[in-house]
């Protein structure tokens, strides 16, 4: 694919944009819709997106050929994304204030390079060091509204389940550094397993009684949105870049916007806490991705 910066930012964009009202649409739908049965319709409309636009990129094929080869993988892959990934994070939020699930869920990337020390034998630098101190400092800043000493959370089942899904995102990827399919047809193949566990799931502990039409709304906004169109601009923004750091910093912006979006379309109150910890969360993430200068007698693998 020929590099164009100019399209990699416009994806990368869409993208930000779409994950920039995650949080509001979490919160709206789940106003009328359980966690069982918002996953359900979402994973269904997600599920239905991508087999189009496999079906049009002619790669419908690959995903019989890709389940036969690794069968245990692609379904340990749908057990941890759609369905525990999206079980404890959405939980997280039926028992916290969007701003704070939002903001602690976006510690994954530091828990990434803590994992990634023993699956992966990489080695934590001084700045992880810094980012892990500083990212998590910011978390607790969030989940106890700044009254670190009193450690009063606001839900503590709540932001144990927030961190529970940054464990479950990470060890994903983690897992899939060893994947060798097409990432849309991984996706696909993940989801595609993955639907019939959440409907199992949503026939035992919830019910199938979908009549809000205000919960649709949201589920088939998530599906589409968050769990498709915005993975496959994303992608796009990563083939099309020049530099992939310039747009991988893009997403700084979404949490920013997320908690605007909160204040205006849920009514939340943006507690001080929140941006404080939050922009400990994003420096802390800078730092982690600073690389500095190249070492010519450092032959290790960057941890992140």
């Amino acid at each position: 694919m020929v590099k164009d910066q100019k399209k990699a930012v416009l994806f990368a964009l869409g993208a930000v944009a779409c994950w920039s009202t995650v949080a509001t649409a979490f919160k709206l739908t789940l106003a009328h819709f359980s966690v069982l049965q918002l996953l359900l319709v979402a994973t269904s409309c997600s599920v239905i997106l991508l087999l189009v636009l496999l079906w049009r990129q002619g790669k419908l094929h690959l995903l019989g050929y890709w389940l036969r080869q690794r069968p245990g993988f692609f379904l340990l892959s749908g057990l941890m994304n759609p369905l525990l990934y999206y079980l404890l994070l959405l939980y997280a939020y039926d028992f916290l204030p969007g701003q704070q699930a939002q903001t602690l869920n976006y510690t994954w990337a530091i828990t990434l390079s803590l994992l990634s020390v023993p699956f992966l034998g990489q080695v934590i630098r001084k700045q992880d060091w810094i980012a892990i101190f500083l990212g998590y400092l910011g978390a607790a800043v969030i989940a106890t509204r700044g009254d670190l000493l009193g450690l009063n959370f606001v839900s503590g089942w709540g932001v144990a389940l927030a961190l529970a899904s940054t464990l479950v995102w990470s060890a994903y990827w983690i897992i899939n550094t060893r994947n060798q399919a097409d990432p849309l047809v991984a996706l696909t193949l993940n989801f595609l397993l993955g639907l019939p566990l959440i409907a199992l799931a949503t026939w035992i502990w919830s019910d199938f009684q979908l009549l809000a039409w205000q919960g649709w709304l949201g589920a088939v906004y998530l599906g589409l949105f968050e769990m498709g169109f915005a993975f496959v601009m994303w992608l796009l923004a990563m083939q099309y870049a020049e530099s992939t750091a310039r747009i991988s910093n893009l997403i700084f912006i979404s949490p920013f916007v997320s908690l605007v979006l909160l204040y205006f379309l849920v009514g939340e109150q943006i507690y001080p806490s929140t941006l404080i910890g939050l922009v400990m969360i994003i420096l802390a993430l800078m730092v982690q991705q600073y690389q500095g200068k190249p070492n010519p007698e450092e032959g290790r693998a960057p941890s992140s």
